[in-house]
């Protein structure tokens, strides 16, 4: 196939649709220490600029208190692709480590949802991967939203 193929067969994106308001962040992780998998929850504000997104996490609004989550992103069509970064609280099991990495997810076609992966390294000096989800909550950022959803999230909500 050409290259001018493969563009028609990829799904109608969204792109210069704004991304911008409070979304539910959710990623999962395997902890070889532990033994067992655990999930990160945030509310995170996102901010849509051009073909470049900003997400950070709103102020207590991570599952794991003080834990707070950045995300540097940029949208081609369908397709969301970046970095992000987790500064782990001082007091938690992690002790204050900053973990970071990479993360490619795809936007449904109602723009209300993101899915896709995470990699980064591990406490071990190894390399971890895992699903991760955006979820759309609120496309307003006034300061009253911002106030409702600085708050730890408790669970993933039901489709």
């Amino acid at each position: 196939m050409t290259p001018d193929h493969l563009a028609e067969l990829r799904a109608p994106g969204p792109f210069g649709d704004d991304h911008s308001g409070v979304w539910l962040s959710h990623y999962e992780f395997y902890s070889s220490s532990r033994g067992n998998t655990f999930s990160g929850l945030h509310h995170v504000q996102l901010e849509h600029r051009g073909n470049r997104i900003t997400a950070t996490s709103l102020p207590g609004a991570s599952s794991n208190p003080d834990s707070p989550l950045t995300l540097d992103l940029t949208v081609d069509r369908n397709v969301v692709t970046g970095t992000w970064t987790e500064q782990t609280a001082d007091a938690g099991y992690y002790r204050g480590a900053r973990y970071h990495g990479a993360i490619q997810l795809l936007i449904d076609p109602t723009g209300r949802h993101m899915a896709g992966k995470w990699v980064g390294f591990g406490k071990e000096f190894d390399v971890n991967t895992g699903p991760w989800e955006l979820r759309l909550l609120d496309r307003s950022t006034a300061d009253e939203v911002l106030r409702r959803y600085s708050v730890a999230p408790e669970a993933l909500p039901s489709d």
